[in-house]
């Protein structure tokens, strides 16, 4: 781990990330810790701790184990298709397929065309590419078919009844 100003460069076995952080958060190194203290004592500033805080913490842990997401589309004729590395090709009910370019460094691993899993080092992109997806077609309350971030709770609705 490097600090360079507000810039702090994590390196593992995955690879290797950075971050540019806000100048209310300094940097500095006592007795082989990383410390972080603000600049000054506005609100703003002793929040901005916590968050880089925790944005560290997350570098660390994605440069050793990575994170992942997995998602799971249900419905008749809905499915996946890997077309390249970097490229998902969806078919969601729509007329026309849905094209998914994947930010560098993250990784979609399909499994029986409707099991996704969304793989990467840096959390934020792995839950950003899970959340574009899910968006494209979000879990219907009432027959349950779409895309669903599996370990989300979705409520489903009681259909209309009849007399």
């Amino acid at each position: 781990m490097d600090v360079n100003g507000a810039t702090i460069i994590v390196r593992g076995p995955g690879g290797e990330l950075f971050f540019t952080f806000d100048e209310t958060v300094l940097f500095f190194w006592s007795e082989g810790c990383l410390r972080l203290r603000t600049s000054g004592n506005s609100r703003r500033a002793r929040a901005m701790v916590g968050t880089a805080r925790a944005i560290v913490t997350n570098m660390i842990v994605g440069v050793v184990r990575g994170f992942s997401k997995q998602l799971e589309i249900t419905g008749v004729g809905f499915k996946a298709v890997q077309k390249s590395a970097s490229v998902l090709e969806l078919s969601l009910g729509t007329s026309h397929p849905i094209f998914y370019s994947l930010p560098q460094g993250v990784k979609v691993t399909i499994s029986d065309g409707v099991r996704l899993t969304v793989d990467g080092m840096d959390r934020l992109k792995v839950g950003q590419v899970a959340a574009d997806i899910f968006s494209f077609y979000p879990v219907e309350p009432y027959k349950g078919k779409g895309v669903r971030i599996v370990g989300k709770f979705v409520r489903r609705k009681e259909g209309k009844k009849s007399a």
